[in-house]
């Protein structure tokens, strides 16, 4: 059973939310947007702590170190049967000092060519709304979680 782990992240700009999410990288997503978007996040094994891979996959993603007070969500399952661990985290980060890691596949396909491409081609903040577009729709309930329990706290 394959599984992955990642961080959502959040700030607060005055009183609205952003979500960080990433877009995938390589010619496949290039002209992919809703519904394409993603958390940072990466497979993990069973004798691996959920937590400790995502803050992994995220520095392997981003180039940035999150740490905090880290929030677990309640996990969610993709339609590939993968299941997605998450943890959310209030931290910000610049968007446009992301450094991803490379990934290599042949390309164009039957070229024999390899070809390497970013991981994450692009971060962005998005408000609530927006993000709910943009996301997976299998992960669009890591944010409907956050915003639930940021409201119940308010």
């Amino acid at each position: 059973m394959k599984q992955s782990a990642g961080l959502l992240l959040y700030k607060f700009v005055d009183v609205t939310i952003y979500f960080l999410l990433v877009h995938p990288g390589g010619p496949f997503w290039k002209n992919k947007d809703l519904e394409s978007w993603s958390i940072p996040k990466g497979e993990f094994t069973d004798d691996e702590d959920g937590l400790v891979a995502a803050q992994r996959e995220f520095v392997e993603e981003t180039g940035f170190e999150a740490d905090g007070d880290f929030i677990k969500l309640e996990p969610v399952k993709l339609k590939s049967g993968k299941t997605v661990f998450a943890w959310a985290l209030e931290f910000d980060i610049d968007v446009t000092l992301i450094k991803s890691n490379e990934f290599e596949i042949e390309w164009p396909p039957k070229s024999g060519s390899m070809k390497s491409f970013p991981e994450i081609d692009r971060a962005e903040w998005f408000q609530t709304a927006e993000a709910l577009k943009k996301i997976n729709p299998a992960q669009a309930d890591f944010i409907v979680q956050i915003v639930s329990r940021i409201s119940a706290s308010l």
